[in-house]
Parts: structure tokens; C-alpha cells; sequence
């Protein structure tokens, strides 16, 4: 048995057929693209974000991009342990991400309201992942995907708090 190109799942018999652990791990890949792309803007934000909210939100991000560091992680061992390999560039994730890079430096109200679209996009797309790893009976994936949607979720709400007038 020799490697296969990169790019193409490993013989692996955990019971999910081939063609279902490769919609999976496509899944997870856009999942994995979102949530590096939204670690990145919310590291951004915690550097440059000022005024009157600063030492709330320069704390508050820097929580987000420390647990979203962790998640890129979990999400990334979950493609592999399904035989694939995961998406690790700039380009790769430009490319599968619903999340759009922020230009400039925006003020702390956009940065907030920056994040919870980002959230909020995050969990769109774990939620149709979910979908699919529930069809082919994936529970690893789908409690993965429950965790990233309650974290998504609460995070999302907690920001959109701060935008209460």
C-alpha cells in the first residue's frame, strides 16, 4: 500500500464511507478557514482597538483569539483523523472562508459589530457541517461542531451586548 497524492483520504475503515468522510473534511476545512481567518481579525482588533472600551474589549478579544487558536487545532486533528490533510495557508483559507479580511483600522463599534458577523458566520457554517457528519453518523465531528456552535453563539450574544444602546 503506497501513499496516495496529497489531498486524498488514506484507506481508514471507522465505519463512515470514503465519499462521506471527504464531504466531511471539505466541511471542516471551510469551518477550519473561518475560524483562522476570525481568529486573525479579532487578534487585529485587540491590537488596535482604542477608546473609551478599550481595556473591556482589548481583554475580551484577547480571550476570543486564545480560545479561537485552540479550536483551529481541534478542528484541524479532526480533518486528519478522517484522512485528509488540512488546509494551513493564507491562500487556502482567502479561498474557503465566508469570512471577509477588514482593512484598515475600524472603529471599537465596527470592530464589535465586525466579530459578531464573524461569530455568527462561524456557526452558519458549523451548522451545515453538522448536517452532514449527523447523515453519515460522525459523532466525534458533530460533537465537535456542537461545542463551536455554543461557543460561536454565546460569544456572538455577549458581543452584540456591548452594542446596546
Amino acid at each position: 500500500m503506497g501513499n496516495k497524492k496529497r489531498g486524498y483520504a488514506q484507506n481508514i475503515d471507522i465505519g463512515i464511507a470514503d465519499a462521506d468522510r471527504k464531504e466531511i473534511a471539505e466541511g471542516l476545512s471551510r469551518l477550519l478557514a473561518d475560524t483562522y481567518t476570525l481568529y486573525l481579525k479579532t487578534h487585529n482588533f485587540h491590537w488596535n482597538v482604542t477608546g473609551p472600551m478599550f481595556s473591556t474589549l482589548h481583554q475580551m478579544f484577547e480571550e476570543q483569539y486564545t480560545e479561537l487558536a485552540a479550536a483551529v487545532d481541534l478542528i484541524a486533528e479532526r480533518i486528519r483523523a478522517l484522512g485528509f490533510p488540512a488546509p494551513g495557508s493564507y491562500k487556502e483559507y482567502a479561498r474557503l472562508s465566508s469570512i471577509k479580511e477588514t482593512e484598515g483600522v475600524p472603529s471599537a463599534e465596527e470592530m464589535i459589530q465586525l466579530l459578531v458577523d464573524g461569530q455568527e458566520a462561524v456557526t452558519r457554517t458549523a451548522r451545515e457541517v453538522f448536517k452532514i457528519a449527523e447523515r453519515a453518523n460522525d459523532q466525534p465531528t458533530a460533537d465537535l461542531l456542537t461545542e463551536r456552535m455554543q461557543v460561536h453563539e454565546k460569544t456572538a450574544w455577549m458581543l452584540r451586548t456591548l452594542l446596546e444602546k
